[in-house]
């Protein structure tokens, strides 16, 4: 199945995963003033929390992979669908939220207008690249679920 651990689709949905959430964090941290919103930091905690997670199953299908191990044992695509839908609801309350932090401040104030233009576009840049990983770790979600129905 495209995406099941240990095979090379599941590696390059985690390589993407954890590329795109360490690209969130990167472009958020650079951005100036993006500490003082709430839902900001939140987005870096969850990105955080992504990258490690994405990356550590990455490590797993790289060993999997070099060793020719099956990782279809019930135990473990438990864990992993346990891991992936609570990092993946993280990630999309963090993105949403602070996509709905950046709507209010680019349309109905003049933060992005008057003050920090090309903070706002950074931030913007930063709520993208999380959407996207968000994404990829829902794929990853979504095949870990089928996969642990048909174990």
């Amino acid at each position: 199945m495209f995406g099941s651990p240990g095979k090379k689709s599941g590696l390059i949905l985690r390589i993407g995963q954890c590329f795109f959430a360490a690209g969130s964090i990167v472009v958020m941290a650079s951005a100036s003033g993006f500490s003082t919103t709430t839902a900001f930091c939140y987005l870096i905690a969850s990105m955080g929390l992504e990258v490690l997670w994405s990356f550590g199953l990455a490590c797993l299908d790289i060993h999997a992979l070099m060793y020719n191990k099956d990782l279809h044992n019930h135990i473990i695509v438990s864990l992993f669908v346990v891991g992936d839908w609570v990092t993946a609801t993280l990630s999309l309350a963090a993105a949403s939220s602070s996509a709905g932090v950046i709507v209010l401040y680019t349309r109905d104030s003049r933060i992005c207008k008057d003050e920090i233009k090309l903070s706002c576009d950074m931030l913007q840049i930063s709520i993208a690249f999380a959407f996207i990983s968000w994404f990829l770790l829902a794929i990853s979600s979504y095949v870990m679920f089928w996969l642990v129905a048909s174990i």
